[in-house]
């Protein structure tokens, strides 16, 4: 008996030995992440805005504003999305921890009371019936799945990597949804200031057209004037619908982004006027660097993880499955529960063997292997598109910059136009009407400054958001 128990433990031992089939994950030689040229510095670092430093975690605070950063962090709380999110991370967790129970012995237990007639003829005794009686039956199994070939452990690589990915997408999420809610508070903050200067250019060219109306009854004015003047105010006042619905367009939007209802969303927001900014270089980091941060990147490789595992799935297939079990009960008339002639046991067949369909088997390895590509081009595409939005990001933030500083120049050429013109009035030099033009030359210059202002504003954010700032 010894014996043959001891020669039972080797067997068993040697099939516990046995290879994890597929192979182990290591990030491929040739990929696009491993280029020195997507590590190094980003090419469009020639701009003095920009700077090769450590991106703060918290980039949105280098604009010094404590209502964005209250923002943010309601968003963070309360966003919808971000919750979808997390809730997809407790999914994926609950399907680890399923796929981790298979390395646990299963067990089940069975209770079965009844009332019973047997069959006489069943039993091959005709002639007269059985008596009813009262049965009971209680059984219970315990068995183990030997992963003999590593398709439970390359199951559980699959299922790690997946919930790694989901975590990596709720810190997409939580990226986009900063990025989103710096990008419309700064929006509000810039409409509010575009709706003063528009207003006051419709105020102004409403008295531009009053004094034409004046000259034109005193035979001092022609009314092709007249015309054009109504026709400029016109076109002045027919403007302002347009912004202020862009203002209540982004405060709805903030209201979404931080989980208010439209009526719930504070007032402090909606009277917001002055501009947040930056008064120092932004700091990038390098393509080494974003790619460590850019959530997108890691949640592709996980990815790459999870069906590179899935071939090791596949390929254990083409090998048996064994079990190891045993088990035990007790069935008999009710009125002799649990004695001695009722129990019954068994310990075999402790292996039962599932001769795998090979053609099946091959096909689910392709499958996997062809997944496993795309899965590998989708990560190359990930470090590629961000690389490519950085750059994107960086020659756009500049252009900009160079556009602002020249309207920036207009709008002080301007001004001193108009304080020229001021002075030439009040020395009887020059009329009301010239002096109003002089105004509202200046007026729209600002209004063109501060969409520029506006613009680099949102580059800035965007710009923030390619590097994968904030989680």
């Amino acid at each position: 008996m010894k014996r043959k128990a001891t020669r039972y433990l080797a067997f068993v031992a040697l099939l516990a030995g046995c290879t994890t089939v597929g192979r182990d994950y290591s990030v491929p030689v040739d990929a696009i992440i491993r280029k020195p040229s997507a590590l190094q510095e980003f090419q469009e670092m020639h701009n003095p805005a920009v700077r090769n430093a450590e991106l703060p975690r918290q980039w949105w605070r280098l604009y010094s504003d404590p209502m964005l950063d209250e923002l943010i962090t309601r968003a963070l709380q309360a966003n919808t999305d971000l919750r979808v999110a997390a809730a997809n991370v407790k999914r994926a967790e609950a399907s680890l921890e399923m796929t981790k129970e298979k390395t646990l012995p299963k067990t089940e237990l069975m209770a079965a009371p009844s009332y019973t007639r047997l069959s006489a003829e069943e039993y091959l005794l005709p002639g007269a019936p059985l008596p009813a009686e009262y049965l009971y039956g209680v059984e219970g199994s315990l068995s183990y799945q030997l992963d003999l070939f590593g398709e439970v452990t390359r199951a559980i690589h699959a299922s790690r990597a997946n919930t790694a990915a989901s975590r990596a997408a709720y810190d997409r999420v939580k990226v986009d949804i900063i990025a989103e809610t710096t990008r419309t508070y700064l929006e509000i903050c810039s409409t509010n200031h575009e709706i003063e200067i528009i207003t006051a250019l419709d105020s102004l060219q409403h008295q531009l057209t009053t004094l034409q109306g004046v000259l034109v009854r005193a035979g001092r004015g022609t009314s092709t004037d007249m015309k054009r003047l109504k026709v400029q105010e016109a076109h002045t006042h027919a403007a302002l619908p347009l912004w202020r619905a862009r203002q209540k367009a982004a405060l709805y939007r903030m209201a979404a982004f931080i989980g208010k209802t439209p009526a719930e969303l504070p007032h402090n927001i909606e009277a917001r006027h002055s501009i947040p900014s930056i008064d120092r270089p932004l700091p990038t980091g390098d393509g080494g660097s974003m790619i460590q941060r850019r959530p997108d990147i890691r949640q592709a490789e996980e990815e790459l993880k999870a069906a590179t595992a899935g071939i090791g799935v596949a390929t254990a297939s083409l090998y048996p499955h064994i079990s190891l079990g045993v088990s035990g009960g007790s069935v008999g008339l009710a009125e002799n529960f649990l004695r001695n002639d009722t129990f019954k046991f068994s310990i075999g067949p402790l292996i039962s063997w599932e001769f795998p369909n090979r053609s099946h088997a091959k096909t689910r390895i392709k499958g996997a292997e062809a997944e496993t590509e795309a899965a590998y081009a989708r990560f190359d595409g990930s470090v590629l598109n961000a690389l490519r939005e950085v750059e994107t990001a960086l020659t756009v933030y500049a252009h900009d910059l160079d556009r602002n500083r020249e309207l920036r120049h207009a709008e002080a050429e301007t001004d001193r136009v108009e304080q020229d013109t001021e002075k030439l009035f009040k020395g009887g030099k020059a009329n009301i009407i010239t002096k109003l033009e002089a105004r509202k030359a200046l007026l729209q210059i600002s209004l063109d400054r501060a969409e520029s202002d506006a613009k680099v504003l949102e580059d800035q954010v965007q710009l923030f958001h390619a590097l994968g700032g904030g989680w």
